[in-house]
C-alpha cells in the first residue's frame, strides 16, 4: 500500500511539473464529453431553407426512412400488394383529415401527415362521400327551389351520381398523375425539384377534398350569396393545402415554371369546386312547350315537360 501511495504522488508530481512548464495546457476530465462541432459539414444554410429541408426531408433523410421500414414488397397482380394502400387506422384518418381541413402555415403536408405511410383508403372513401353528397344535395336544391310551384314535378336525376362520379374520380387520379410526371420531369432538368411520389400526390389531393363534403350540404341553402360564399371559402382552405405542399418542391426551379405551376394547380381546383356548383347547384332550367292532353269533359290538362 505504501508502495502505492508514493506511485500515485509521483505521478501527480509529473502532472504538476507539466503544467508549471506549459501554463497554455488544457485538460480534459472525463466527466465532461468532448464538444461535437455544430457545423460538421462546414456549409451555410439560409434561415429560411433549414426548415423547408427538414419538412422535404434530405436524402439522408430518406435512405433512413427507407431502411428502417425497409420490407419485402408482394408483386402487384397480388392481393397483398394492394392491401398494403389501404393499411391505415381511424386516428391516422382522422389526423390527416385535421390536417387537410386545418392547415398550418410553413408545414408540409406530405411530410407531416403521409410520408410515413401512404394510402388510399382516405382519398377513395372521401371521393365516394363527395360524388353522392354532391349528387343527393344537387337533386334536393331542385326540389326545395321549386317548392310550391303548381306545375313543378320532382322527377329524381340520378344521372348526376354517374357524372359527379366521372368528375371527382377523374380529377382525383388524372391531375396527380400529370403533375408527378412534370415534377419527375422537372426533376430531371433541376436538381432541386423535390419529386413526390405518385401515391403521396393523390393522398395529397384526395385529402384536399373533404371540405367540400360538408361544403356541399350547405349548398342546399337556396340563396346564391351564400353558397357562393361558401365555395370561396373551401377553395382558399382546400387550395392552401396545395400550395403549401407544392410550392417548396418547384421553387428551385425556374421563377416562370414555379409560378406557373401553382398557378395551373389552384385554376384546376377552382374549376372542380366553381363546375360542380354551376352544374348541380344553380343550373337553369330548362322549360319546353307542354303537350296538351284533351279530356272528355271539354277541359285540358296542360303537363310540364322537363
Amino acid at each position: 500500500i505504501a508502495s502505492l501511495v508514493m506511485y500515485l504522488f509521483a505521478e501527480f508530481d509529473d502532472a504538476a511539473n507539466l503544467l508549471a512548464a506549459n501554463p497554455d495546457a488544457t485538460t480534459i476530465s472525463i466527466d465532461e464529453p468532448a464538444e461535437i462541432p455544430k457545423n460538421q459539414h462546414g456549409r451555410l444554410q439560409e434561415p429560411g431553407r433549414e426548415e423547408d429541408d427538414e419538412l422535404l426531408g434530405t436524402d439522408d433523410s430518406d435512405k433512413t426512412e427507407l431502411l428502417a421500414g425497409q420490407k419485402k414488397s408482394a408483386p402487384f397482380w397480388t392481393f397483398e400488394y394492394y392491401q398494403t394502400f389501404f393499411d391505415v387506422d381511424t386516428y391516422q384518418v382522422l389526423d390527416r383529415i385535421k390536417g387537410s381541413v386545418f392547415p398550418v402555415p410553413g408545414k408540409n403536408f406530405v411530410r407531416l401527415y403521409i410520408r410515413s405511410n401512404p394510402d388510399l383508403y382516405g382519398p377513395f372513401w372521401i371521393c365516394a362521400t363527395l360524388v353522392f353528397t354532391i349528387a343527393v344535395s344537387g337533386n334536393l336544391s331542385n326540389f326545395f327551389i321549386h317548392l310550391g310551384k303548381p306545375t313543378y314535378h320532382y322527377v329524381p336525376e340520378f344521372r348526376k351520381v354517374s357524372i359527379a362520379a366521372t368528375t371527382i374520380y377523374a380529377y382525383a387520379w388524372l391531375v396527380p398523375l400529370a403533375l408527378w410526371g412534370f415534377l419527375v420531369w422537372r426533376n430531371s432538368k433541376v436538381m432541386n425539384i423535390v419529386s413526390y411520389s405518385f401515391l403521396e400526390i393523390v393522398c395529397v389531393y384526395g385529402y384536399s377534398l373533404f371540405i367540400y363534403i360538408p361544403t356541399a350540404i350547405l349548398w342546399i341553402i337556396p340563396q346564391k350569396v351564400v353558397r357562393w360564399v361558401l365555395v370561396m371559402f373551401s377553395l382558399c382552405l382546400s387550395g392552401s393545402v396545395l400550395v403549401m405542399t407544392f410550392w417548396p418542391a418547384v421553387r428551385d426551379d425556374n421563377r416562370r415554371i414555379a409560378l406557373a405551376t401553382v398557378g395551373t394547380i389552384v385554376l384546376l381546383h377552382a374549376l372542380l369546386s366553381v363546375g360542380c356548383l354551376a352544374y348541380f347547384f344553380d343550373a337553369p332550367e330548362l322549360d319546353f312547350p307542354a303537350p296538351v292532353i284533351p279530356v272528355h269533359n271539354g277541359t285540358t290538362v296542360i303537363t310540364k315537360s322537363r
